[in-house]
């Protein structure tokens, strides 16, 4: 006897083989052939499945080729020890850039000319971690004004006063000041 029928006291009821109670049973090579049916229908159903899965995915996908000379961003968020440019969190940006491509060193990686503050990282990336730049000569940082020191960070100076204000609460004053960094 097997144990499901010795605890419940009913034969127990698989996905391969569902028979009643009474039914009469399969037996040698019947079941074995009832199996290898089902087992070949499930087989042909999951490839179906998986293949619709596939023709989805494969919609969105695309090869990134990039040509030498071009303008990219680079992917900062998963580099640690990289310096923020004083924001923390949520603030810190996503992509710096844009840096020009020097040359393709695999089938899916770049060696990017990236500037003397930003030696202590390695110039070949992925190119799932870079993304493409249309030039925009406004969208230029210059890197030469940041300053490094040795635990890559930096210390940020006052440009100009560009408004000042006092608000005033119930019981005391505010002075509000925006300043250019």
């Amino acid at each position: 006897m097997e144990p499901y029928e010795a605890l419940y006291g009913k034969p127990c009821r698989s996905l391969v083989y569902w028979a009643e109670v009474g039914d009469r049973s399969l037996l040698g090579p019947e079941i074995i052939q009832l199996t290898t049916e089902k087992i070949k229908t499930i087989r042909k159903k999951l490839k179906t499945a998986q293949s619709r899965q596939k023709s989805y995915a494969d919609d969105r996908r695309r090869d990134l080729e990039i040509e030498v000379g071009n303008h990219v961003f680079v992917k900062v968020t998963l580099i640690k020890r990289h310096p923020r440019f004083g924001k923390r969190d949520k603030l810190t940006p996503r992509y710096v850039g844009p840096f020009q491509v020097l040359e393709k060193v695999g089938a899916v990686a770049y060696r990017v000319a990236l500037p003397p503050c930003m030696s202590p990282i390695h110039n070949v990336f992925h190119v799932s971690m870079l993304r493409g730049y249309l030039s925009d000569p406004s969208n230029v940082i210059d890197y030469h004004q940041i300053v490094l020191d040795d635990k890559l960070t930096y210390e940020e100076k006052p440009i100009r006063i560009l408004d000042w204000q006092v608000r005033q609460l119930r019981n005391r004053e505010i002075s509000m000041v925006k300043i250019e960094w």
